[in-house]
C-alpha cells in the first residue's frame, strides 16, 4: 500500500514539475490590482494566457504554440474569429473543463457548436470578469477577390476588466474608427502583421487614438518590431513593451 501511495504521489510531482515548465517557456508579465495580481503569458501569435483570482482565460488557443496538456485548464476560452490560427479545436477540448466558458463569434459557434455567442457590443459578466465585444475587421487589407481578410461583423476584439484594470485584446484588425470609442484602456494588444492586420504605421495611429498605459503589439510575424518603437518614441504616456509573440 505504501509503494503504490508512493508512486502515485511521485506522478503527481511529475505531473506538477511537467506543468510548471511547460509554463516556463513562455515570457510573462505582471500587474498588481485592488483585488489581485493579473498574470499575462504571452504565448505567441495571437495567443495569450491570462490568470486572475485563479480564474485561467485562454486566447484563441493554437496547438501549434503549445502543448495544452501541460497548461492550466480553461474557466474562459475567447475566440476572436474562425481562422484556424485562432479557432483551433484540439486545444479547445485539451483546456476544456466541464464549467468552462467559452465566448466567440457567430462564424467559430458554427464550427465547434458549443459556446456563448457574443456580436460586436455585447457584454457578458462571466466568473465575476466583465468582457465586451467589440468591432475587429479589415478596411485596406484585402484578398485577391477584392473581400477583406476579416470583414466587419465578423470578428470581436475584448475588452476585459480586472478590478480597476481594463485590458484591450483587439483581435485581428485595422485601426478602424470604432476605436475611438474606447476609454480608459490600461493593457493593449494591437496585432501588426501583413497582409492580414497592421503596418507598424497603422499600429501607431490606433496606440495614438485609443491610448494605453501599455501596447503590447502582437501577432507581429516577422515584423520589425523595432519600428513600432520608433513611431511612438515620442508618446511619453505609451509604453511599448515587446514580447515573443511572433
Amino acid at each position: 500500500m505504501f509503494k503504490i501511495v508512493l508512486i502515485l504521489l511521485l506522478l503527481l510531482w511529475l505531473v506538477l514539475v511537467n506543468i510548471s515548465l511547460a509554463q516556463s517557456l513562455f515570457e510573462k508579465d505582471y500587474f498588481t490590482t485592488e483585488e489581485g495580481d493579473l498574470e499575462i503569458t504571452f504565448i505567441g501569435h495571437g495567443t495569450l494566457l491570462l490568470t486572475f483570482q485563479d480564474k485561467v482565460i485562454h486566447v484563441d488557443p493554437w496547438s501549434n504554440l503549445a502543448d495544452y496538456r501541460q497548461l492550466p485548464q480553461a474557466d474562459i476560452i475567447l475566440l476572436t474569429h474562425e481562422h484556424t490560427d485562432h479557432l483551433d479545436a484540439k486545444a479547445i477540448e485539451l483546456i476544456k473543463k466541464d464549467d468552462t466558458v467559452i465566448l466567440l463569434t457567430e462564424a467559430c459557434l458554427e464550427k465547434i457548436k458549443e459556446g456563448v455567442l457574443m456580436k460586436n457590443g455585447d457584454t457578458q459578466v462571466v466568473k465575476d470578469i466583465e468582457i465586451k465585444a467589440v468591432p475587429a475587421y479589415n478596411i485596406q487589407h484585402k484578398r485577391d477577390n477584392g473581400q477583406p481578410f476579416h470583414p466587419k461583423g465578423m470578428g470581436n476584439g475584448y475588452l476585459l476588466k480586472f478590478a480597476e484594470l481594463t485590458v484591450y485584446i483587439a483581435g485581428d484588425t485595422e485601426n478602424i474608427p470604432e476605436m475611438a470609442e474606447l476609454n480608459n484602456i490600461d493593457i493593449a494588444f494591437l496585432p501588426m502583421n501583413l497582409p492580414y492586420t497592421m503596418t507598424p504605421e497603422m499600429v501607431a495611429e490606433a496606440a495614438k487614438i485609443i491610448k494605453p498605459n501599455i501596447l503590447y503589439p502582437y501577432h507581429f510575424g516577422n515584423t520589425d518590431t523595432n519600428r513600432i518603437i520608433e513611431l511612438l518614441k515620442e508618446e511619453k504616456d505609451i509604453e511599448v513593451r515587446i514580447r515573443k509573440m511572433s
